[in-house]
């Protein structure tokens, strides 16, 4: 019985110490787009970090959605929510995924780690539209190498020669970053819009160790808006839009019937059908923006850049989802106008020569006209399906507090109006 108690004591001091060397990393994404893609990659990242960052220990990976990551307009207090998220889950380090655009010194912020807190944040909008798997792996392995290793410059050389000497590996992995001071490996995109690498030296972010900032301003806005119309899904659009495509190629195929649309695509020029096709779209989309109360007031928001930027990511969403019911409309018009329109009629009717180029001005001119019509057509939908279509889990959750500030303000201007007419009819002597 001695021996087996010491066999048993011995099997759970070894157990013990393999705990000791597992190293516990926690992903926190924010719902829906980033939760996707941490979901990819948390799988692959206990092997990577094993293999690329500390091969003395075995690395476990957990992924915990948070919608409250960065839920206020305000991303000053993301460090201390992940530091409290981190330390109830017993991680060793976390990397929070926010979407929501993050701001440090009127500077566009990539990334940012606390190597004493163990901490790190990500704006995934801030990293583009893609390839956007590839830069989070490479931005979340590159964090936890400086959290785990530290970030001042030696620590920083010494990780340089690391890599240096893993090279093939990482090559085999699919990692291009080869720097131990930059974020991710570079890009096209990259190459346009520079990262810088920073060290906060303001006493109030003592806690922040290193922070990766666009270093050209309008560059990295463009890249931010790419990716917070991306997480806004702009392809969910044309399901909630089949009415309106019915209304629409309805609308134009009656159109056809009269041949004064034929005429019309006979005598246009090139700069004519394109000047069309743009303000038939830009009427689409400032009516669905009017109609279905899409634009954000600046006076029920936290900051006006924030509410500057989801206005025009509301624009470039619409934008892109009407592009593409346009292309459907072109198409069937298309289809249409070959398989009824004879060719002979059609010259006819114009009094001039045709070619097959007369086929798709006939069906571009109908798409355009048609699209007018689509736009009041999506009238027909309610509002929570145009909301739901255009909108992805950010800007879905700001229109809800948006709409509840309206609320709070037009009860509170209704009773202060109660109040002050009942405080004349007191006064009134004739009451």
């Amino acid at each position: 019985m001695a021996q087996d108690h010491g066999d048993g004591s011995q099997e759970s001091t070894t157990r013990e110490a393999r705990c000791e060397d597992v190293l516990r990393l926690g992903l926190v994404p924010a719902p829906e787009l980033p939760e996707r893609v941490a979901g990819l990659i948390a799988d692959e990242l206990s092997e990577l970090l094993e293999r690329h960052t500390d091969d003395r220990h075995r690395w476990r990976v957990e992924c915990v959605t948070d919608a409250l990551i960065g839920a206020e307009d305000s991303t000053d207090n993301v460090i201390d929510q992940a530091e409290r998220i981190k330390r109830d889950h017993g991680w060793h380090y976390v990397v929070c995924i926010t979407d929501l655009p993050l701001f440090r010194d009127d500077r566009l912020t990539l990334a940012e780690a606390s190597e004493n807190l163990g901490v790190a944040i990500i704006s995934q909008p801030a990293l583009g539209i893609s390839p956007l798997r590839r830069r989070l792996r490479e931005a979340i392995l590159h964090l936890v190498n400086e959290m785990h290793h530290g970030s001042d410059g030696e620590e920083r050389e010494r990780q340089q020669q690391h890599l240096e000497q893993g090279r093939e590996a990482r090559e085999r992995s699919g990692i291009r970053n080869r720097n131990s001071r930059e974020l991710m490996g570079w890009r096209l995109s990259e190459r346009l819009v520079p990262i810088q690498r920073i060290t906060p030296s303001d006493e109030h972010e003592k806690h922040v160790d290193v922070r990766f900032v666009s270093a050209a301003k309008w560059r990295g806005y463009a890249k931010l808006l790419g990716g917070m119309v991306r997480a806004n899904r702009p392809w969910t659009i044309l399901p909630a839009f089949r009415r309106v495509i019915a209304v629409a190629f309805a609308t134009g195929a009656y159109g056809l019937i009269f041949p004064s649309l034929w005429k019309l695509s006979a005598a246009y020029e090139l700069y004519r059908f394109v000047i069309l096709m743009i303000a038939a779209m830009a009427a689409m989309v400032t009516w669905l923006i009017l109609d279905h109360g899409l634009w954000e007031p600046r006076r029920y928001s936290g900051s006006n850049r924030l509410t500057g930027f989801y206005n025009l990511t509301t624009v470039l969403t619409l934008t892109a989802g009407v592009a593409c019911y346009y292309v459907i409309l072109f198409a069937l018009f298309l289809a249409a106008v070959i398989l009824f329109v004879p060719a002979n009629l059609l010259e006819t009717t114009v009094g001039q020569s045709i070619n097959w180029l007369n086929f798709p001005a006939l069906a571009w001119l109908a798409a355009s006209v048609a699209t007018v019509a689509g736009a009041l057509g999506s009238s027909l939908e309610s509002d929570e399906t145009i909301r739901s279509a255009t909108y992805g889990y950010r800007q879905q959750l700001r229109q809800r507090k948006v709409k509840e500030r309206q609320a709070a303000d037009e009860e509170a201007k209704t009773q202060g109006e109660r109040q002050e007419r009942s405080e004349k009819d007191d006064a009134d002597p004739r009451s």
